[in-house]
């Protein structure tokens, strides 16, 4: 069983106005698209063994998505190839679940509700008896929602500004967050969120990750430090903000990401980064069916997409311990508060444990979610 593991609540802020963050079990999905609806989300949030729940990656306005490009299927790596026929039935493209088929690959995009319905949905979901006697059942203590968003540098730092105000004067942008309100609920009390921007989506054409960038990350961080500092100084609660990134390969990446995040403790408050989740899926990779043709429709028609599940494990496992060295080396307090969410590849408690022993202080769950359902989560945390 999980226990006596460091957890999310051992995250220090990056900010004086910011409480620590509290996410335990330091377990969670990953934003994917079995996080996609409020069906979807709930069943996350009712899970006892999920400490936060990460809503699917989402922008201002919904992704245009289309099930003969955007597709995912499940694979094994020893097999080599595709073994299932994608179902077109859906908004998107799925695979069927075959035993043994634990590594994914995905050409698609971002998420098709867009980021202020996500915000709606989840205003009106927390002033619901039923989300308070979920609620309850946690001894009254809030699971996080993780909003992951994307898009340029100036909409991500309208959706931090936008949370902010969600979070201190949810009946300004949200009438119904007076619908239904809880003896708690005073300023948005009876919601707790977080927000993960993904710079790191491989599947967009001509809009490469921009975290593989040292000027883009920088522009994006920036952003999120601005959009911080125009809130009203009233606010009496903050917004933990963490930066999604793509698997990276060399040490010249790592070092771009670290000097980003270096460069932003220059701001007025600070680094306004809480936290890292590492990885996304590896892109430029192409599974083919048994007739040696793309498995996957993609926008493109190559097929070629993101890799995830059991063939991303060992490249996360590096990307998590790397970033974990150079945060933990860098000679600003604020960036060495960093802490790290691992993502890539985890579906049982040995993974999990792989991943918290090369310096996560949490872990993300992803294909084993699309292969497994919740139920993944108690496999996990009882071993």
């Amino acid at each position: 069983m999980i226990s006596k593991q460091p957890q999310l609540s051992d995250f220090i802020s990056t900010s004086s106005s910011l409480p620590e963050l509290s996410i335990s079990p330091p377990l969670l999905n990953s934003a994917n698209p079995w996080a996609t609806t409020e069906e979807d989300l709930v069943a996350l949030y009712k899970c006892p063994y999920t400490g936060a729940v990460t809503v699917r990656t989402s922008l201002f306005q919904a992704f245009s998505q289309n099930a003969s490009t955007h597709q995912y299927t499940f694979f094994s790596s020893s097999l080599g190839h595709a073994t299932t026929k994608i179902n077109v039935d859906g908004g998107e493209g799925r695979g069927e679940i075959v035993p043994g088929e634990t590594s994914s690959l995905n050409t698609l995009g971002y998420s098709p509700i867009a980021f202020e319905r996500y915000i709606l949905m989840l205003v009106r979901l927390s002033r619901t008896p039923e989300f308070h006697s979920m609620t309850k059942q946690r001894d009254g203590k809030l699971k996080p929602f993780i909003v992951s968003v994307t898009g340029s540098a100036e909409e991500v730092g309208r959706c931090c500004e936008h949370l902010l105000e969600v979070l201190n004067e949810p009946e300004k942008s949200y009438p119904v967050a007076t619908e239904f309100q809880s003896p708690s609920s005073g300023s948005g009390e009876g919601l707790d969120l977080m927000i993960e921007i993904n710079l790191s989506c491989p599947n967009i054409p001509d809009k490469p990750p921009p975290a593989y960038d040292g000027a883009s990350l920088s522009e994006y961080i920036t952003a999120v430090g601005e959009a911080k500092a125009r809130v009203p100084k009233t606010y009496s609660r903050g917004l933990h903000v963490g930066v999604k990134t793509p698997p990276y390969t060399y040490q010249g990446q790592f070092q771009i990401l670290i000097d980003a995040l270096e460069r932003s403790s220059g701001l007025e408050d600070g680094c306004p980064i809480s936290f890292i989740s590492a990885t996304n899926t590896l892109g430029s990779c192409l599974v083919l069916d048994e007739k040696n043709d793309a498995a996957l429709g993609s926008v493109n028609r190559s097929g070629i997409g993101g890799l995830a599940g059991d063939a991303l494990h060992f490249i996360a496992l590096g990307n998590v311990k790397t970033i974990w060295g150079l945060l933990d080396a860098s000679k600003y307090e604020d960036v060495r508060k960093i802490k790290i969410i691992g993502i890539g590849g985890v579906r049982d408690a040995a993974g999990y444990k792989r991943m918290m022993k090369v310096g996560a202080s949490a872990v993300g769950v992803g294909t084993a979610l699309g292969r497994e359902g919740v139920a993944v989560f108690e496999k996990i945390a009882r071993g």
